[in-house]
């Protein structure tokens, strides 16, 4: 099925009404109630919609309620508009909390059975824009995979800008990087908004790299898949992509569990067709705070403004809509 232009601009109203509630907790200092705002506000504007969704990837289970769990159906089930929904309220939470730029909710449709279900865990991610589609691979090295990079690209090793989050389980990747003589630019949080800017060919990222959460993962394939970027991933479990510890190994248990069940396997390479299956995908995301791309949420006595990035993979769009709504 082909995603109408008026179901698209419907899926956009929905990181609108998250990043407006959202916004209400900028600087606050509690993430969780800012996460939890956009969630309630995001499901209730997917009920309202003509469709039949469901979360295929999302912020956790069933039994970890307000979040939009995996499995769960939104919208209206006697519509005939069947979607897959991959979504996070808010990319970027603890910036939301801190009132730091680059904080957006973010959502990734399309037609039934074409976005990959996977549990909320880590996952591994490379992503690269269309002129360097095929040059890379995670099973190569990172040296290699940046000689390649950098062939494709027809650009000096030492041009090469790789996006990656500065934690601590990067330290040692971006220090082998830096030896390597690229330069790395590393991001306190919110790894969607990285793969966009290495996609859109007017940016200067040339790669994102790194581990971070699988929702923001299959949410940066959808923009790949509908803008000719490239990407693959394997999930990581918790107790390899933090700490060892004996919590993270329990929870790293579960995870295979949940795996096992979903058809999927821990480590294996996912490529972008494994991840998502067609261009009829949309991605839509609103700024919460200000960014690179877009105007943050906007409150005064008169007036809320919000921008949002829509894409379109159908033809190949993408445009930013600004809206103002006078109270």
């Amino acid at each position: 099925m082909k995603i109408s232009d008026e179901l698209a601009s419907a899926i956009a109203s929905v990181t609108e009404v998250a990043a407006i509630a959202a916004f209400e907790w900028v600087g606050k200092q509690d993430k969780n109630a800012a996460d939890n705002a956009a969630v309630e506000a995001m499901r209730n504007r997917l009920n309202q919609i003509d469709f039949h969704g469901k979360i295929v990837i999302g912020e956790g289970e069933i039994d970890e309620a307000p979040m939009l769990y995996i499995g769960e159906q939104v919208g209206k089930q006697s519509s005939e508009h069947h979607l897959d929904i991959a979504v996070d309220p808010i990319d970027g939470t603890r910036m939301v909390a801190c009132n730091e730029h680059n904080a957006i909710a973010v959502l990734a449709a399309a037609p039934t059975g074409t976005l990959l279900q996977a549990p909320d865990m880590y996952m591994e991610k490379m992503v690269v824009g269309p002129a360097a589609k095929g040059a890379v691979h995670l099973k190569n090295p990172i040296e290699k995979n940046l000689e390649f990079l950098s062939a494709a690209l027809d650009k000096p090793i030492s041009m090469l800008n790789v996006a990656i989050l500065d934690k601590p389980r990067h330290q040692h990747i971006i220090k082998i990087i830096r030896n390597f003589g690229a330069n790395v630019i590393t991001i306190p949080d919110g790894d969607v908004l990285a793969s966009l800017l290495t996609i859109l060919p007017e940016h200067s990222i040339d790669m994102m790299y790194g581990t971070g959460g699988a929702p923001e993962g299959i949410i940066s394939a959808a923009i790949a898949r509908a803008l000719g970027g490239d990407m693959q991933a394997r999930l990581v479990p918790r107790n390899k992509a933090k700490d060892d510890t004996k919590q993270n190994q329990l929870l790293a248990a579960q995870e295979a569990i949940r795996c096992q069940q979903m058809g999927i396997e821990i480590g294996e390479i996912l490529t972008l067709d494994s991840m998502v299956s067609t261009s009829d995908v949309i991605f839509s995301a609103t700024a919460i705070t200000p960014s690179v791309l877009m105007n943050g949420i906007s409150n005064d006595p008169h007036s809320c403004s919000a921008s949002t990035i829509l894409v379109n993979g159908n033809n190949r769009s993408m445009k930013i809509i600004n809206n103002r709504y006078f109270k």
